[in-house]
Parts: structure tokens; C-alpha cells; sequence
């Protein structure tokens, strides 16, 4: 069993109501070669962790061709919300238009038990859109503390619930543990800088987190190889080159 990851699909329909070449020739027909990569790369037993914007929709309903695409592919899916994603509904209607296709991540982790070719390992996974961080530019206390607050909650929420899942199985598998925080946005300002997030994922001890939503050459070469003891993984689809991540 493999590991993957993907954010920012930024899908709008068959044929895309939004074509994303509007923001450079280097997204023309970025779906068929993610698919292709995609397709070519991970079977139905391995793991992709989809972090946030996926579909320009602004309901459910009208995000459910694109979700059905991204179902369509192999693996086992797990989704997050990114800032675009104003089609995200309440995890009941999520669930009943999907089935088990997608399983869908707001402030809610667990964890499983894989086997890679270096043995059996447990996965605990999990994590939330996250926001923008104190000290951004774009930040702008009177309307934007709030949110970053109710996201390190959220954030907090499913890094117990990670680690209660890993106690759980712990007692049956007496395996290694690798811990996993999807975010949409990344744990700290644009200086890179300490942040609630980062803070937690020093005290929960998280091995790698993994998000997008960034899309400029700035940021690219800005974003760390880790922070403190965590690897960080920046999947946005065109950091990418519109491949698939391979975390483990």
C-alpha cells in the first residue's frame, strides 16, 4: 500500500466552466494529466489525501460531476475543504450524495494500519482547512483572528482524535506510527513564521503535513523542507507539475 496526496484540482465541470489556462498556459488540460498520472500510479489498495479546492462549484449538487470524477479514480480517498470549496456541505449530505467514494475530513482524524514494503506501519491522518496565520499581509485581526481560532480548534480536534485512533489500534498492532495533518492552507504566515498550527503540530508530535492552496514561484521556493521536527509537503496540483504527491 502507497501514500499519496493532490490539492487545488480546481475542477468546473466536463467541459470546465472554468478553464484554469486563464491562469497560465501551464494548467491547460491539467485534469487529463493529473488522471493520467494518476491512473498510471496507484491502485485501489494504496491511500490519496485530496487537500482542499477541488471544485469551483458553489453548491453540493453542482459539485457532484466533479466529486464523481475525483471517486472515479483508484485508491481510497480522503478529502479536506479548501477556501473555494463553497459547494461543502454538512458531512450528512456529503455522505449520503457519495457513499464511502470520498470520505470527507473537517476537524476529524484517524487511523489505519498499512503495510508498505518495509513492514506493517499505522497511519494516524487527519485535519481541517486551516486559515491564514497572524502576521500575513492579508491578515486582518478584526475579521480574520476569529476564524484562525476556530481552525487550530478544529485542528486540535482531530489531532486527538488521531491519537485516540492509534491508541486503539496500538493495543492490537505493535507497530511504528506515523502521524499525518492535512491542511489546506500552510501552518504559518508568508515569513514562514511560528504559528498556532505549527504549535500544535510540535505538541502532537506530527510527522509530515501535508497542504496546498499555494500557487506563485514566491511561495514555492519559499516553503521549507520541515519545520521544528515535521516534514511539510506542499501538494498544490501545479507545484506538482499536476502529478500525485507519493508521501509514503
Amino acid at each position: 500500500m502507497k501514500v499519496f496526496a493532490i490539492g487545488d484540482l480546481h475542477l468546473s465541470g466536463n467541459p470546465p466552466t472554468k478553464p484554469m489556462d486563464i491562469f497560465g498556459p501551464h494548467w491547460d488540460n491539467h485534469w487529463a494529466r493529473i488522471k493520467e498520472h494518476w491512473s498510471n500510479n496507484v491502485t485501489d489498495d494504496d491511500i490519496v489525501f485530496l487537500v482542499g479546492d477541488m471544485s469551483w462549484a458553489l453548491r453540493l449538487d453542482e459539485a457532484f460531476c466533479d466529486l464523481q470524477e475525483i471517486a472515479s479514480m483508484p485508491g481510497k480517498k480522503y478529502m479536506i475543504r479548501g477556501n473555494h470549496d463553497y459547494w461543502w456541505a454538512s458531512a450528512n449530505k456529503m455522505r449520503n450524495l457519495m457513499g464511502d467514494a470520498i470520505t470527507f475530513l473537517q476537524g476529524h482524524g484517524t487511523a489505519e494500519l498499512i503495510h508498505t514494503e518495509e513492514g506493517p506501519r499505522i497511519i494516524a491522518f487527519g485535519g481541517t482547512r486551516a486559515y491564514l496565520c497572524p502576521g500575513d499581509s492579508h491578515f486582518s485581526p478584526e475579521t480574520d483572528q476569529s476564524i484562525y481560532e476556530r481552525e487550530l480548534m478544529r485542528t486540535e480536534a482531530a489531532l486527538q482524535e488521531m491519537d485516540n485512533a492509534v491508541e486503539t489500534l496500538i493495543d492490537i498492532h505493535n507497530t511504528p506510527v506515523t502521524k499525518l495533518l492535512l491542511l489546506h492552507y500552510p501552518p504559518f504566515n508568508e515569513s514562514n513564521a511560528p504559528s498556532g498550527f505549527t504549535d500544535l503540530m510540535e505538541q502532537y508530535n506530527v510527522d509530515t503535513c501535508i497542504f496546498g492552496h499555494l500557487h506563485d514561484q514566491i511561495s514555492f521556493k519559499r516553503i521549507p523542507k520541515e519545520f521544528g521536527t515535521t516534514k511539510l509537503e506542499l501538494v498544490s496540483a501545479d507545484y506538482l507539475d499536476f502529478t500525485l504527491k507519493q508521501i509514503m
